[in-house]
């Protein structure tokens, strides 16, 4: 925000026009907030993500999928640094963060996770159930890697500059992380007998999934969106993820 902008409309009239932020100096104490809340939950998934994946190096069935496993987990964990460095900058302990939480930790399979934050551990509810086997891996990485894409072209377009710009950067990888989980499904599905034990794992995920989008007609969607944190609703999101995973599972006959 310039200062120029500053002098002549409130930190609030410039957000609803569009304008941007692009330091913490700039940000007031409810912006801070919501920011640091929206870069936790991403931290926090991503952490998680990369943690819950690496059992998946060894249930890979070939060295190409090893290679793709080992691909996922590793950046997944670079993208987490990426933004908990624009935290840090807003006072976050970095080495402290790291070891807040068990990122490995998941719950029975067949908990009901609430699709809300458990305690300080901000990841979505989801990375809360565990992967079984290569299958799961496979059509969660697919089911989730596209709502990560879905996601991530929302927050590039958030007010925060700098977050805007780390989406943006890593956008690209997050794309190839779920088209790698298609060529595996791909090969997978080459199998006949493998069919109904991943179409039982999509029906496991699917809704897991979906509920990462958040409640219908959330209020904290206006607040964010007042903000420029937010643009797009949770069910208009809910809906582009549903219609890219439809045209994607068609490709490999699931």
């Amino acid at each position: 925000m310039t200062n120029e902008a500053a002098d002549t409309m409130s930190i609030s009239d410039y957000l609803a026009q569009g304008g941007k932020l692009s330091s913490p100096e700039n940000v007031p104490p409810r912006y801070r907030a919501e920011l640091l809340r929206l870069m936790s939950s991403f931290v926090d998934s991503e952490l998680a993500g990369s943690a819950g994946f690496a059992d998946a190096i060894n249930w890979a069935p070939g060295i190409k999928e090893r290679i793709a496993a080992s691909r996922i987990t590793l950046e997944k964990a670079d993208h987490a640094e990426r933004v908990l460095d624009l935290m840090v900058e807003f006072g976050t302990d970095k080495a402290l963060y790291n070891s807040a939480h068990d990122w490995a930790a998941r719950m029975p399979r067949d908990a009901d996770v609430e699709a809300r934050r458990q305690g300080g551990d901000m990841r979505l509810s989801v990375f809360h159930h565990p992967l079984e086997n290569w299958n799961d891996a496979v059509i969660l990485n697919v089911l989730m890697g596209q709502a990560t894409v879905t996601q991530l072209r929302e927050l590039e377009q958030c007010s925060y500059a700098p977050l805007a710009e780390v989406a943006r950067d890593i956008i690209p990888r997050e794309q190839r992380h779920m088209e790698l989980g298609l060529e595996g499904l791909a090969r997978l599905t080459e199998v006949e007998s493998r069919l109904p034990d991943l179409r039982k794992a999509i029906d496991y995920w699917q809704p897991r999934v979906a509920l990462t989008f958040g409640r219908d007609g959330s209020d904290r969607f206006d607040r964010l969106s007042a903000m420029g944190l937010r643009r797009t609703a949770n069910e208009a999101l809910r809906t582009q993820w549903q219609d890219a995973l439809d045209r994607q599972l068609a490709t490999v006959a699931l």
